[in-house]
């Protein structure tokens, strides 16, 4: 794949069950620990370095932020890294938290 690839909520939850994808969430620290996709990892400027070090870039990665539009930059961003398949969440974290409530964390 090359760049990266936008996709439903629906559709990221599908390649979460089939696949050992990655979430990352570029959101403000204290609206991923208000809550977030359960098994993701926030991901900064102060992290970016390292975790495109020890990521497995084969691995599905998906991208959410809170409405699904910085999150096209970042996986455009990192499709650039060497991540080689790489999807946006189309309606971020907002939209997931409505269609998948159960799927959802806060960190303590």
């Amino acid at each position: 794949m090359a760049g990266f690839e936008r996709i439903s909520p629906q559709q990221a939850a599908q390649i979460r069950q089939q696949a050992k994808a990655n979430v990352v969430d570029i959101r403000d620290p204290q609206s991923f620990t208000a809550g977030h996709i359960r098994g993701a990892h926030a991901l900064n400027n102060d992290n970016l370095a390292a975790y495109i070090e020890s990521a497995d870039k084969g691995n599905p990665l998906i991208v959410c932020c809170y409405h699904g539009n910085s999150s096209q930059s970042a996986a455009h961003y990192l499709s650039e890294q060497g991540f080689t398949e790489v999807y946006s969440l189309d309606g971020g974290f907002e939209q997931w938290r409505l269609d998948f409530p159960h799927d959802c964390d806060t960190e303590d």
